[in-house]
């Protein structure tokens, strides 16, 4: 409830909501940027003016009362209802030029910022912000208009095209493969730190070493020696570096590898589970507004360009 503790008159009714799902006033005031002592007298001054009981406190712990639960509930939907609204003032407060588009962080530096010169001259009339997170955002509550995410491209109420899928390949600098141990076959990448990153979601597993080495055919491969990554581009700059061979997503690197600050030590790639893909989205009922038509064809057909995995 970040954003409603940022409405001018909300703090009393965010203090409410916070403590009221946490049944604790410490995490309660952690969340809300306060003391544990302001949030008991926030709501012990809420209680006096309602001439009500919220909490029922013991020493070992403390629940909602059957007043408290019915106001809690209100409160949650009042907050919501502000948020939306909070929202809305601000797309329209925009204006209808711009398009704040939110992606993470490896998407919009290795993918889009190329790319960007070209959306602006063939769109000058549209001014493109960003919100770079690796958070999903809500349509209806956050200052954005469109998105790009990794995922399934499943969303209620979401409009969702596919740009492109993923192949994990192995990747290193140039410099290690003249100076270090030699690669001539997969077995040689024993002699090699390996890293990937660590990445599983409703049963999905991203590809990792223990899979492309199956794969290889070396079927004697312990993986504990391996360095896992929560972030792909940490992985991506330790190839880079110099001194790893990492596993990353072709799309992702194809112009390092271009570039020549990376080259693939192998060509056997492995592919992601089907479904899982990098998606354009935004609200059902937004097809037909004028700045996602144009940020949508272009980007389609920039994703259509994109070189597939040899």
């Amino acid at each position: 409830m970040a954003m409603a503790a940022q409405i001018p008159g909300t703090r009393a009714l965010s203090v409410l909501h916070a403590a009221a799902r946490h049944l604790n006033f410490s995490r309660a005031a952690s969340e809300v940027g306060l003391t544990p002592a302001a949030v008991s007298h926030q709501i012990k001054e809420m209680e006096d003016r309602l001439g009500l009981v919220l909490f029922a406190r013991t020493s070992r712990a403390m629940a909602l009362t059957e007043a408290g639960a019915a106001l809690a509930e209100a409160v949650a939907e009042a907050l919501d209802t502000l948020e939306r609204g909070a929202a809305r003032a601000r797309k329209a407060a925009r204006g209808v030029s711009q398009l704040r588009l939110t992606m993470d962080g490896l998407f919009a530096s290795k993918w889009l910022v190329p790319r960007l010169d070209a959306f602006r001259a063939r769109c000058p009339e549209i001014d493109l912000r960003f919100d770079i997170s690796y958070e999903l955002r809500d349509f209806d509550r956050d200052d954005v208009d469109i998105a790009v995410r990794f995922g399934t491209g499943r969303y209620p109420g979401v409009t969702t095209h596919c740009l492109f899928g993923n192949v994990v390949v192995p990747v290193c600098s140039p410099h290690l493969l003249r100076a270090g141990p030699p690669l001539r076959e997969p077995r040689d990448l024993l002699r090699h730190t390996l890293v990937h990153i660590e990445w599983s979601r409703q049963g999905v597993t991203w590809p990792n070493w223990r899979m492309w080495m199956a794969a290889a055919g070396v079927e004697d491969f312990d993986d504990s020696r391996c360095v896992l990554f929560a972030s792909s581009s940490h992985v991506i700059q330790a190839a880079i570096d110099g001194n790893v061979v990492a596993l990353c997503d072709f799309s992702m690197v194809a112009n390092d590898l271009s570039a020549g600050r990376l080259v693939r030590p192998f060509e056997l790639g492995i592919k992601m589970t089907p479904g899982y893909a990098y998606y354009l989205a935004y609200p059902a009922g937004l097809e037909h507004d004028p700045r996602v038509e144009a940020f949508r064809g272009w980007i389609l057909e920039e994703a259509g360009r994109t070189p597939a995995e040899a």
